[in-house]
């Protein structure tokens, strides 16, 4: 039996096999949950098709485009005819305009800041307020998003991107104390470096990956399968009493110095 036997998960964000979310898909499906697996567009439904075929079971397959709120509530709708409660909501959705994951942040367009926020911050919020009445109904859920310790540090080239996932950081902690009272958890993993298509927009992706080998307690990068079974945990009863928490999963490099 799995950890996740009989549950089902909503995760976001998967585009190709290298996706942090592809990573956690993966180990919900070996723990037994059933999946339920976004894509932003048609352009991306062929890859995700593809990856759905190496699930033990066949996961659903739904549109998701967070800047549209019909879309929102349509993807509700659509998990709703699929199952009456979602025991698990993974959020790995970020975007920023390339021209300001460079320079400096000061030059941050006021349209560059605003959809860097949109997608990679209050689509968190938006989402589970649509498929809120389905995760009360699971008695127990568990909302996973991911972060980046550019949220809490300066790193050349995040930019604006660390300020929204800062955003999104304090968004776990409010959504926590909003859904405690349901028994919904809000918990976010912080990632260690891995080079995902994501990564691969942010200048300087390898000599993070070095700086991990370098300097962090232990000198090993990490990979999607190690943030996919951080995600078990966190979607597992035995985290049933943790929210509001970052999860770091970066060989420990957040603890050391400059």
């Amino acid at each position: 039996m799995g950890l996740l036997d009989g549950q089902y998960a909503v995760v976001t964000g998967v585009a190709n096999k290298r996706s942090i979310a592809w990573g956690i898909a993966r180990a919900f499906d070996r723990e037994g949950a059933r999946i339920i697996l976004t894509y932003q567009n048609e352009r991306l439904l062929e890859n995700v098709e593809k990856l759905a075929g190496e699930l033990s079971r066949p996961p659903e397959l739904v549109p998701l485009d967070v800047t549209d709120d019909t879309s929102l509530n349509s993807v509700a709708a659509r998990v709703g005819e699929i199952t009456d409660a979602v025991h698990v909501l993974v959020h790995s959705i970020a975007h920023a305009a390339r021209e300001d994951l460079a320079g400096r942040f000061v030059d941050t367009s006021r349209d560059g800041f605003l959809m860097a926020q949109n997608i990679s911050a209050y689509s968190l919020t938006a989402l589970v307020r649509v498929l809120h009445p389905l995760l009360v109904n699971a008695h127990g859920a568990s909302v996973i998003a991911m972060t980046h310790d550019g949220a809490r540090r300066v790193m050349p080239n995040y930019n604006v991107m660390g300020v929204a996932k800062a955003s999104l950081e304090a968004s776990v902690r409010y959504l926590a104390w909003d859904l405690g009272k349901e028994h919904i958890r809000v918990n976010a993993i912080s990632a260690g470096p891995i080079k995902t298509l994501a990564a691969s927009g942010v200048k300087g992706i390898s000599s993070a990956l070095q700086l991990v080998t370098e300097k962090a307690p232990i000198p090993e990068n990490i990979t999607t399968e190690d943030v996919g079974n951080a995600a078990v945990f966190l979607a597992a009863p035995w985290s049933r009493y943790v929210t509001g928490h970052v999860l770091y999963v970066d060989s420990g490099l957040h603890i050391m110095g400059g």
